[in-house]
């Protein structure tokens, strides 16, 4: 059997010269495809097995070993999706053949559809695994040079205590109870919507993110001030899993027409459900929390997340700056006092 059809998908099916069956997808539902690939792939083996000759990867190779060897990894959803659209670009070619302005033009393609730092996502992908293919599993000698696009720094925009107070008059009551979850907790959107009563203590005050659920892919331990509880309380009895729901339903998406039309009558502009959490991060910081205290709070691995709050904090700054400056003071007077300094 050459190829043979499984659902919509044609398969290739065939032996070695050494007696080896190779039997995978053709991905495609287009049987002159199948075929030429199966032609292909079996030309290339009695090339390799009776010609000594180095066997000639395909992207497809690269890319299906790939997400094998990262399945466990939280990435490997998007990684899928980011290769079915790479597919229509690099499906088939031998990787030794792929060249530096042939990906050039894919991220060109991909950022006139979305933006620069998308396409650096879909760019960075294809330079992970041709090193992988070069680096690891020795099927190439090199690879060509991947340019990412150079992307602004990430802002941090905030709102004031008086404007989330006007977005939660303007919020749906279930949005609402959400954006107030947001902005007590910093949790992320991801982590507040889908947030589980088996993830959260209410006598403690309390709630644990799992690790499959979070960004950095470790357990994150909230604290909740007394506002987040009385949110939490008023969920009660709603749902037997889920702590958010809308109509009896555990809700899916909230950045919607809704929340937008919210945003435009509580005149706010610029504004992202994701800046909740800069909310918090900033009124922590304005506050005085100092910055590891907020980095542990928010679940970053680095303390570059956090640097990024430290200019709003300069009042807080200036009092720890007094600290050298009244020993210095002392010092001056001490000197004086000996005739030693003018």
């Amino acid at each position: 059997m050459a190829i043979y059809k499984r659902g919509r998908t044609w398969w290739i099916d065939f032996t070695t010269p050494r007696g080896e069956r190779v039997r995978r997808s053709a991905q495609t539902g287009d049987k002159a495809e199948a075929q030429e690939f199966h032609d292909q792939l079996k030309a290339e083996a009695w090339r390799v097995q009776r010609l000594g000759e180095r066997p000639r990867y395909t992207w497809d190779d690269a890319a299906y070993r790939w997400l094998q060897e990262t399945a466990h990894k939280r990435t490997h959803g998007g990684d899928i999706s980011k290769l079915v659209w790479l597919q229509g670009f690099l499906r088939g070619r031998p990787l030794a053949s792929i060249t530096r302005e042939e990906i050039a033009a894919i991220g060109e393609r991909k950022k006139a559809m979305a933006s620069g730092a998308t396409a650096n996502r879909y760019l960075a992908l294809v330079r992970a695994i041709l090193r992988k293919a070069w680096q690891d599993w020795k099927w190439l000698d090199g690879i060509p040079k991947v340019t990412l696009y150079v992307e602004p720094k990430r802002r941090v925009r905030w709102i004031t205590p008086a404007q989330v107070g006007r977005l939660l008059e303007e919020l749906p009551q279930h949005q609402s109870d959400i954006a107030l979850i947001a902005v007590a907790t910093g949790l992320r959107q991801r982590n507040a919507v889908r947030l589980e009563w088996s993830w959260v203590d209410l006598e403690r005050g309390t709630c644990w993110i799992p690790g499959d659920q979070t960004k950095s892919g470790e357990d994150l331990h909230v604290s909740l001030s007394e506002v987040a509880r009385d949110v939490l309380r008023r969920q009660r009895g709603k749902h037997e899993r889920f702590v958010f729901t809308y109509r009896g339903q555990p809700i899916r998406q909230v950045n919607t027409r809704a929340w937008r039309a919210a945003l435009r009558r509580a005149g706010i502009e610029s504004f992202r459900w994701h800046d909740l959490r800069h909310t918090w991060a900033s009124w922590l910081v304005q506050n005085g929390t100092p910055l590891y205290h907020v980095q542990e709070m928010a679940g970053w691995r680095t303390a570059a997340m956090a640097r990024r709050y430290a200019h709003l904090a300069p009042a807080q700054m200036a009092r720890h700056a007094e600290v050298v400056g009244g020993l210095l003071a002392d010092l001056i007077a001490a000197l004086e006092s000996k005739g030693g300094h003018s």
